[in-house]
């Protein structure tokens, strides 16, 4: 079984972000109410939002905030390639 990867990630508008799947999938996933909890306060600021990287096969951030693949999937409109 192939674990899940985010292939690509790029910001759109507010706290919505484009993703791709290694799984063949993409969507857009809105991350504005995920971001309860210590870890992920910096990312309410916006331009610090805007500044993550994919790391290994999460998306992340430099203060150690990050989301897993299967949580994004789960929270994206996802679509076939």
């Amino acid at each position: 079984m192939r674990y899940l990867h985010v292939k690509d990630a790029r910001h759109i508008e507010n706290y919505r972000v484009r993703l791709e799947f290694n799984d063949g999938t993409h969507g857009v996933v809105d991350l504005s109410d995920s971001l309860d909890g210590k870890v992920f306060e910096s990312l309410k600021n916006l331009d610090y939002f805007k500044m993550f990287r994919l790391e290994g096969h999460k998306l992340a951030w430099e203060n150690g905030a990050d989301f897993a693949p299967e949580y994004l999937k789960s929270k994206s409109e996802v679509e076939r390639v």
